[in-house]
């Protein structure tokens, strides 16, 4: 191992160059350094209300395809992405297209029994299954080579305050919902704002400890005893600081503008400021999984920034042939193909830590939604798009399948983290297995 990796895998611990001279005494920590587990991120970034097909999908598959104008802003990322047509969520059972749209895409199953009642079905709850981004992150975390400080996090962009399975497509595991952080600011202070606290008192516990091993060296045995628990408290405070991340930063915490207002007026500002925190934090090694998820399904934003003043859903349910509709629609992905973008690129500026390349070179953005046309309702061609390096895909592609169930697509992004579960979701939907996408 020569002097510049050891001093890379340092800065990636967050210790300092005094270090260096130790690590070829510690064969552990060496080994590490010359066998780093591969960086590999993942972001699920949900928007609401299906797609306007025609002006999203490309005509061609292959490598020769061309953007639409949903798309066009990621003309940019064209040989870093990948679509995927034909893709559909064939979870059946209770509830309406919007309620398992969004509680069945990322968990892949049906939905428990329950009394809430839908638009269309049978009443239902919440879902029965752990989210592919949870089992991922939960099979992160029993790794201590990629373990991270909160393993996924979950954000959110003016998702309505209150819980149902329209508003959350995250599970910890059956009936266990996980809400998205809606607050920046909040979020903010959950990642950082105690570190500087947390250092002072580091410091503080260097000096007891030192303090507590010269009386002890002076005091008869049953209180040494005594300083002997005192010693050991200090020492799993020490364990509990290093645990809660309180090494130093790779990347100084994002400057968020203040008085930002958290409503549907303040989208626009939000989406940037959750964007940059989510990037920050990747940076900072305190995850490797997130969502980013955009109001909710039935999600009734007003996008007055773009002169629209109808709701989402509403422009959403309107026929075909209304080509006003039609047109603020497209408006409408459009500015969500640039959120995408926005954070694409927000990776892509990012040199990866202790690594070469950017960060979107680790790193894979799943963007996808709760149906396929909001009109119809219809859970068959979920617009999935995928940009970014993180899973090892080969990318430049626009891919168009049969019909055929999402959960094998779960499947290959589980594979592609080294967890080679046999099924994911509903086991009668995973009967060809992972999508060859390597």
């Amino acid at each position: 191992m020569n002097t510049q990796s050891r001093r890379q895998f340092l800065r990636k611990l967050g210790l300092t160059a005094a270090a260096l001279p130790f690590l070829p005494h510690l064969p552990s920590i060496a080994a590490e350094a010359r066998n780093p587990a591969k960086m590999q991120r993942l972001i699920f970034l949900f928007t609401p209300n299906g797609t306007v097909p025609s002006e999203f999908w490309p005509d061609q598959a292959g490598t020769d395809f061309q953007l639409k104008r949903i798309l066009a802003p990621l003309a940019d990322f064209k040989n870093q992405m990948i679509t995927l047509k034909g893709l559909c969520n064939k979870v059946g059972g209770d509830g309406d297209s919007h309620m398992r749209g969004m509680s069945c895409l990322l968990t892949a199953d049906e939905l428990l029994p329950g009394n809430i009642q839908g638009g269309g079905g049978m009443p239902a709850g919440w879902a029965r299954n752990i989210s592919i981004d949870q089992e991922i992150a939960s099979f992160l975390q029993a790794r201590p080579e990629t373990a991270t400080r909160f393993g996924s996090l979950e954000m959110g962009v003016a998702v309505p305050n209150r819980a149902d399975p329209w508003t959350r497509a995250n599970y910890s595991g059956p009936n266990q919902p996980v809400a998205p952080n809606n607050d920046p600011y909040a979020l903010f202070e959950k990642l950082y704002g105690q570190v500087k606290d947390r250092e002072n008192l580091g410091s503080i516990l260097d000096d007891v400890t030192s303090d507590l091993k010269k009386i002890s060296a002076q005091v008869d045995p049953a209180e040494r005893a005594l300083l002997d628990q005192h010693t050991t408290f200090v020492r799993e405070m020490e364990k509990d600081l290093q645990h809660a991340g309180t090494a130093k930063l790779i990347m100084p915490p994002p400057d968020l503008e203040p008085g930002v207002s958290l409503d549907n007026d303040g989208i626009p500002k939000i989406s940037h400021m959750q964007s940059d925190l989510l990037v920050n934090a990747f940076a900072n090694g305190m995850a490797r999984i997130a969502t980013l998820q955009y109001t909710n399904s039935v999600g009734q934003a007003r996008m007055r920034w773009l002169d629209i003043h109808e709701d989402h859903h509403h422009l959403s349910h309107e026929p075909d042939n209304n080509q006003e509709a039609h047109e603020k629609l497209v408006k409408i992905n459009t500015w969500l193909a640039e959120q995408v973008a926005y954070l694409a690129r927000k990776l892509q500026s990012t040199p990866e830590p202790g690594s070469i390349g950017s960060m979107l070179d680790h790193t894979t953005i799943i963007w996808t939604n709760e149906l396929g046309k909001g009109n119809s309702h219809t859970l068959d061609d979920i617009p999935f798009v995928l940009i970014g390096g993180g899973l090892g895909f080969k990318t430049g592609l626009a891919h168009q399948f049969p019909q055929i169930p999402h959960n094998r697509l779960w499947l290959s992004l589980a594979h592609s983290f080294g967890h080679h579960i046999p099924t994911f979701g509903h086991k009668d939907l995973c009967g060809d297995g992972a999508l060859a996408l390597s």
